[in-house]
């Protein structure tokens, strides 16, 4: 299985997991890039292998990622309280989603999930001072528990079914809790780092990585990974808001091809 791996696809794969890197960085959605590179360029390997490959790179990636967030946001205390149980939740969840995968139809979840893309995309465009502004709304009791529904409702889609789980997470930061773009792009990466592990423990438990292949790439998507956090903090809320449109976009148009075709 691993001798039919080529130079050229170990590259044209480290270029991909780079550029899902890069991405991913700023508002999530680097599954999109990396995972359709993988499985055209690993033909033969099995989808679990596929999906435990993809896992260490983008896990490599997010925590370089969150690590430059928390480094560099000094005037924008994260809300470790809430951050932490999201996260911890979201873990816990995102096995007992990769667990129901083979019990479930993961194909009714697409239209679903399209309509809240759509929605998302269309409030984010509609409200221009989206995410522009850090003024956290909820505080307390209040501020946990929606931490912990965020944590569970989230993480089991992770584990589930998984595309875009970024790009809600981020979303759901700035639209529920008030965080501005770079704040909520910090919080998602955190909340992210802990479903990645959670679903890379179950591939490497199982022997579904290809080692040789995911290395490679996870030194790619971190660098991706440090150069689009550098720039989202360089440009400011602004950049990433329309990156985050932007990517949202072509994620509904891929998600309502495979749905209605």
């Amino acid at each position: 299985m691993t001798d039919s791996i080529t130079v050229p696809a170990l590259a044209l794969l480290s270029f991909f997991a780079f550029l899902a890197g890069f991405i991913d960085s700023m508002v999530g959605g680097g599954g999109l890039i990396q995972l359709p590179a993988l499985l055209l360029l690993l033909p033969n390997v099995p989808i679990p292998t596929v999906l435990g490959t993809g896992k260490v790179a983008s896990l490599a990636g997010t925590s370089a990622s969150a690590f430059r967030y928390l480094k560099g946001l000094t005037d924008v205390p994260i809300r470790w309280r809430t951050v932490a149980v999201a996260a911890v939740v979201a873990g816990c969840f995102a096995l007992l989603g990769a667990r129901a995968v083979s019990g479930l139809n993961k194909e009714l979840v697409k239209p679903l999930v399209l309509a809240l893309l759509v929605l998302m995309a269309a409030y984010t465009f509609w409200r221009k001072d989206f995410g522009s502004l850090h003024a956290p709304r909820l505080h307390g009791r209040r501020e946990l528990w929606t931490g912990v529904a965020l944590g569970a409702g989230i993480g089991f889609y992770d584990g589930f079914f998984g595309p875009g789980t970024g790009s809600l997470l981020l979303f759901a930061f700035v639209g529920l809790f008030g965080y501005d773009f770079l704040a909520a792009s910090a919080s998602a990466k955190v909340v992210n780092v802990a479903t990645n592990i959670a679903g890379l423990a179950y591939f490497v438990s199982t022997g579904q990585v290809l080692y040789q292949v995911a290395l490679p790439m996870a030194v790619c998507n971190v660098l991706g990974s440090m150069l689009g956090t550098r720039m989202a903090m360089q440009r400011g809320t602004g950049f990433v808001r329309v990156l985050f449109l932007v990517v949202v976009s072509v994620f509904i148009l891929k998600l309502g091809w495979e749905t209605l075709a």
